[in-house]
């Protein structure tokens, strides 16, 4: 049972792979077997996979191994290094994948590298789809994730019954524009923290009611997603990760960095508050808080301002951590 591009996908034909089973990974491939599909996952460490296994996925040991029984392979995982090893290098996803087969890069990664990517697919007789995605954990869970689709407009559209599992895909562009897009993405979030996490602070300094401060922006310009979904995290110290803040410093920086060697100058831009806000999950991550979620950037603001809203951050970790 078998369907590769373009044959039509189907929950009880069609064979998923699945590389990447932190918070992210784990919930969007739970969607899947959820709907029905068969997933087999590849994983550093199998023990991680213990809880994707009870509920239907099975497990082999490479990332070769994987793309020979699957149709579809999805890799959500920390780093561009990671997706190169995955994907490009010995014992890659390219080395095992069938004719026709696709690879669906979920990580936040860089737009050169996805365009690299398309074109040793596309010369293997495969095809490869970049598409980052946005949401956080409750995204994840909920199957409510923004997807941002790269690659062949053709493929992503033969992609939407697994793509609908998971959330709503756009269709950006060519390979490397789902990248871009999320990038994009990451410095306006990046931004938005970073005024929510300011407000909060300034708020509570100035007397308010943080909660009631909180309800009385949500229907004003200043209302937004970000403060749906992290506002309340704030005030709670609930930092808990969707995403990692690490991994923000990491987005942030394809965004502002010098480009990757061979790409075109004109494609970098000077975004001052993108800087910033890098800087501040920097900050983040020298004060050891790497592993919280973004909403924790209102911790640097406290520390700035001297005070941690009542509580400090060793409590933090023992509380969401142990």
């Amino acid at each position: 049972m078998e369907t590769p591009y373009p044959i039509p996908i189907s929950p009880t034909k069609t064979r998923i792979g699945w590389i990447g089973i932190g918070v992210m990974g784990a919930a969007m491939a739970t969607r899947l077997l959820a709907a029905g599909y068969s997933v087999a996952i590849y994983a550093r460490s199998p023990s991680k996979a213990l809880d994707l296994q009870s509920k239907g996925a099975s497990l082999v040991n490479s990332a070769s191994e994987l793309a020979q029984v699957s149709d579809i392979v999805f890799t959500m995982v920390g780093h561009p290094s990671d997706v190169r090893q995955n994907v490009l290098e010995k014992n890659g996803l390219l080395q095992g994948l069938n004719p026709g087969g696709v690879i669906v890069d979920t990580t936040s990664s860089h737009p050169a590298l996805a365009r690299e990517i398309f074109a040793a697919a596309r010369a293997k007789g495969c095809w490869a789809v970049d598409a980052p995605v946005s949401g956080g954990d409750i995204g994840a869970r909920d199957g409510k994730l923004a997807i941002f689709g790269g690659g062949d407009a053709g493929v992503v559209k033969w992609l939407s019954p697994l793509f609908e599992a998971l959330g709503k895909v756009a269709y950006v562009g060519e390979a490397g524009c789902g990248q871009s897009c999320k990038i994009a993405n990451q410095i306006a979030i990046g931004g938005n923290l970073m005024g929510l996490g300011e407000g909060l602070v300034f708020a509570e300094r100035a007397g308010l009611d943080v909660k009631q401060f909180v309800e009385a922006l949500r229907g004003g310009a200043a209302g937004s997603m970000a403060m749906e979904l992290f506002g309340e995290r704030m005030i709670e110290r609930d930092f808990r990760p969707g995403g990692f803040a690490e991994y923000m410093v990491k987005d942030l920086g394809m965004g502002v960095d010098v480009v990757e060697e061979g790409e075109d100058v004109e494609r970098l831009v000077v975004l001052p508050g993108a800087a910033l806000a890098k800087q501040l999950f920097s900050a983040m991550v020298a004060n050891g808080d790497g592993k919280f979620g973004t909403q924790g950037l209102i911790s640097v603001v406290q520390r700035l301002n001297g005070k941690l809203l009542g509580c400090g951050c060793a409590r933090v970790r023992r509380r969401h951590w142990r």
